[in-house]
C-alpha cells in the first residue's frame, strides 16, 4: 500500500504521477473508515482530497502556510503531515481535533472552525512575512459557500493589490451545506475561458505570426475578454484569475499548482476549481448536503423528532407573514419540511449570519413575522447586528438558536457556550430555554406574542419533561423541596438536577428556568433555601451570573454557579464534557453540603 509509506510531505513529492490517484483512493478509504467509526464531516473532505494531495507534491509544508476555510477540509491534509497514525483518533477525546488546530501540529498555522476568515489571514501573514524579509508561500484553500462571506469579500475589496506568493484556491462545488443560491456565486462559477476562444487564439498566431494584424486581433480580444471575462474582475482586485481546473483530477491539479507557484512569485493568482462534493462514496455525491456532516456508521438525518420546519410550517398555514431565515443550514436547523410546504417563506442568504439577522430586522419592520434559524456558535459572528439592527430598534425577530450548549466532537470551534452571555446582556431582548424539542412549539408561539427581540436557546440532544406552557413567562417546579433549590436552565441541566435529587440525602426542589431573561422575579424572591445554578454555557456572564446579582440585592442567599469553565472546551463526548466540567451528580452533592454548612 503507498499510504503506508506516507509519513510526512517529502513522501509525497517522491511519489510517481501514475502513484497519485492509488493515493488517493487509499486515503479515501481511510476517511471513510474513520469517518464511520467517529463521525464528522464527509462529503467536502472526500470532495477536496486530490487537491490536497497535489498541494503536497507542489509546495513545502509547514515552511510554506496552508489555510482551509472552512477548516473541516482538512482531514486528507492531517493524513499527510504525518499524523496518519493517529487520524483514527479524530474526533475523539485526547485524539486529532476535526478541525485545524495550531496546538496539535505545526502543520496547522491558523485554528480555523468557522468560515469566511483565510483570506483576511493570509493577507495578514503575507504582510508580516514580507516585513520579516521572511520567504514561503501562503495558500487558502476557500470552500465556495465561505468565499462569499462578508470577511472574505471585506478583504479582497481592502486594496487592488496582493501581496506576491498569495495564492486562494476556489474550491467550487455548489455547495455552502446546502446548495449555494447567492448571485456572487453564480456570476464566479461559470466557466472563463471557452475551449474555443483558446483555439482561436492559436490559429491566429499560427497563420499571421507576430505581425500587426495578429496585434490587433490580440487588441480586439483583450476587449472582449475585459467585456465578457470574469478575469477582469479579479485583476482589478490584485489577482491573477486562473481557472477553471478540475480539483479532484490530481495529475492535472499537480501540473497546474506547479505553474501556479511560478507564477505567484510575480503576482498573486485565484485558481478556480471545480470539485465533486462526496467524491468517490455513492449517497454522499448523490446527497452531499445529507453528507456533509455524519455520525457514526455514516449516519445522517435531521434535528429531531419535531422540526423546526414543520412548527413553522403549521403556523404560516395560520399566518402568512411567518418567515423563516437561515445561513446555510437548512436542513442542519431542520427547515427541510418548511421548504417543502411553503417554499416562498424560506429564505437561506448563505454563510452571512450578519446578512441574515439584519435582512430579518428588514422584513420585521415591513411587516413580518421572521424566524432566523442558526446553531449557537454561528450566531456570534451576529452579534453588532443583533445590537444594532434588531434589539436597539425593539423590532420583532425571532432567533431560533439550535445547538445551545456542549455539542461533543466538533470540539472549541463549535461549542454553544455563549449565547446565554451575549444575549442576555442586551436591553429589549427576551431569552427562552426550552428543555426539549417538543416544547419547542409553545417557545416560537410565546415569541411571537411578545412582538419583540426573543432568542430561543436549545440543544441537540433531547429531553423528556412536563410538557410547559410559556403564556405567563414564569419558571416551572419539577420537584418540590425544603432544604436547598436548584435552577436549572435547559434539559440536560434539568435531567441532570433531577438525578442529584433522586440521589441526595436531602429535600431538593427543581425548578426549569425556562425563561431565562428576564429572570422571575417572584420565584427568587420566595425562595428561602441555598441555590444552585445550573446551565450549559459559559460561568462568566451567564444565567448564574444574573441570578447571584439579583439575589445578593434583593434576597442574600447563599449561592453556587454551575457552568462552563473560563476556557475553550476540546473535541470529545458530551458525556465526557459534561464531567470534565462538574456536571455531575456526585459533584453537585459535594456543591449542596458546602451551601448547606454555610
Amino acid at each position: 500500500m503507498i499510504l503506508q509509506g506516507i509519513s510526512g510531505p517529502s513522501d509525497v513529492k517522491k511519489l510517481k504521477f501514475s502513484e497519485l490517484s492509488l493515493l488517493a483512493d487509499e486515503m479515501r478509504e481511510e476517511m471513510i473508515s474513520a469517518i464511520n467509526g467517529n463521525g464528522g464531516h464527509l462529503s467536502s473532505n472526500l470532495g477536496i482530497l486530490e487537491t490536497t494531495i497535489a498541494l503536497y507534491r507542489t509546495f513545502d509544508f509547514p515552511k510554506d502556510k496552508l489555510i482551509f476555510d472552512v477548516g473541516h477540509q482538512c482531514y486528507a491534509h492531517k493524513i499527510l503531515s504525518g499524523r496518519r497514525e493517529k487520524f483514527q483518533t479524530i474526533r475523539t477525546k485526547g485524539g486529532l481535533s476535526g478541525f485545524p488546530d495550531c496546538a496539535e501540529s505545526e502543520y496547522d498555522p491558523f485554528t480555523t472552525g468557522h468560515a469566511g476568515n483565510s483570506i483576511a489571514l493570509g493577507l495578514g501573514l503575507c504582510t508580516a512575512r514580507d516585513r520579516n524579509n521572511e520567504d514561503y508561500y501562503v495558500v487558502m484553500v476557500v470552500g465556495d459557500g465561505a468565499f462569499v462571506n462578508g470577511l472574505n469579500l471585506e478583504a479582497i475589496n481592502a486594496s487592488d493589490s496582493k501581496p506576491k506568493r498569495f495564492i486562494v484556491i476556489l474550491n467550487d462545488n455548489g455547495m455552502s451545506i446546502s446548495k449555494n443560491r447567492n448571485g456572487f456565486y453564480h456570476f464566479i462559477s461559470k466557466a472563463t475561458i471557452k475551449r474555443s476562444y483558446v483555439k482561436n487564439k492559436n490559429v491566429i498566431k499560427k497563420i499571421f505570426g507576430n505581425s500587426a494584424v495578429t496585434a490587433l486581433f490580440r487588441g480586439v480580444r483583450n476587449f472582449f475578454k475585459r467585456v465578457i471575462n470574469k478575469s477582469e474582475y479579479f485583476d482589478r482586485f490584485g489577482f491573477k484569475y486562473v481557472g477553471i481546473v478540475d480539483g479532484n483530477d490530481v495529475k492535472k491539479t499537480a501540473t497546474i499548482l506547479e505553474r501556479v507557484k511560478q507564477a505567484s512569485d510575480y503576482k498573486a493568482i485565484f485558481l478556480h476549481i471545480k470539485t465533486t462534493k462526496g467524491k468517490g462514496l455513492k449517497n454522499a455525491e448523490e446527497h452531499s448536503d445529507l453528507y456533509h456532516s455524519v455520525g457514526k456508521n455514516l449516519t445522517c438525518g435531521g434535528s429531531g423528532d419535531v422540526s423546526l420546519g414543520s412548527i413553522l410550517a403549521d403556523l404560516v398555514e395560520k399566518d402568512d407573514k411567518v418567515v423563516a431565515v437561515t445561513a446555510g443550514m437548512k436542513d442542519g436547523t431542520g427547515l427541510t419540511c418548511l421548504e417543502e410546504r411553503y417554499p416562498d417563506h424560506l429564505f437561506d442568504v448563505g454563510i452571512a449570519e450578519e446578512y441574515a439577522a439584519t435582512f430579518a430586522a428588514g422584513m420585521a419592520k415591513g411587516g413580518l413575522k421572521p424566524v432566523v434559524a442558526v446553531y449557537s456558535t454561528f450566531l456570534q459572528r451576529a452579534y453588532d447586528e443583533i445590537i444594532h439592527d434588531v434589539c436597539l430598534q425593539n423590532l420583532p425577530v425571532v432567533f431560533c438558536v439550535d445547538r445551545a450548549g456542549f455539542v461533543g466532537e466538533d470540539g472549541k470551534t463549535h461549542q454553544g457556550l455563549f449565547d446565554l452571555s451575549y444575549t442576555t446582556h442586551i436591553p429589549n431582548m427576551t431569552v427562552l430555554a426550552p428543555t426539549c424539542r417538543a416544547e419547542l412549539k409553545s417557545a416560537v408561539e410565546y415569541a411571537f406574542t411578545l412582538a419583540a427581540p426573543v432568542c430561543i436557546r436549545y440543544s441537540k440532544a433531547s429531553v423528556d419533561l412536563p410538557a410547559y406552557d410559556y403564556k405567563d413567562g414564569r419558571w416551572q417546579t419539577l420537584r418540590d423541596g425544603t432544604d436547598i433549590t436548584v435552577f436549572a436552565v435547559g434539559g440536560a441541566a434539568a435531567r441532570l438536577a433531577l438525578e442529584f435529587a433522586e440521589k441526595y440525602g436531602k429535600s431538593v426542589k427543581i425548578v426549569s428556568a425556562r425563561v431565562v431573561k428576564p429572570l422571575d422575579e417572584k420565584t427568587l424572591l420566595d425562595t428561602k433555601t441555598p441555590v444552585i445554578t445550573v446551565e450549559e454555557n459559559a460561568l462568566i456572564g451567564g444565567f448564574g451570573s444574573m441570578v447571584a446579582t439579583f439575589l445578593a440585592n434583593n434576597n442574600p442567599l447563599p449561592i453556587y454557579t454551575l457552568g462552563v469553565k473560563d476556557e475553550f472546551v476540546g473535541h470529545g463526548s458530551v458525556k465526557e464534557q459534561f464531567e470534565d466540567n462538574g456536571f455531575t451528580a456526585e459533584n453537585l452533592t459535594v456543591i449542596a453540603d458546602r451551601l448547606l454548612k454555610k
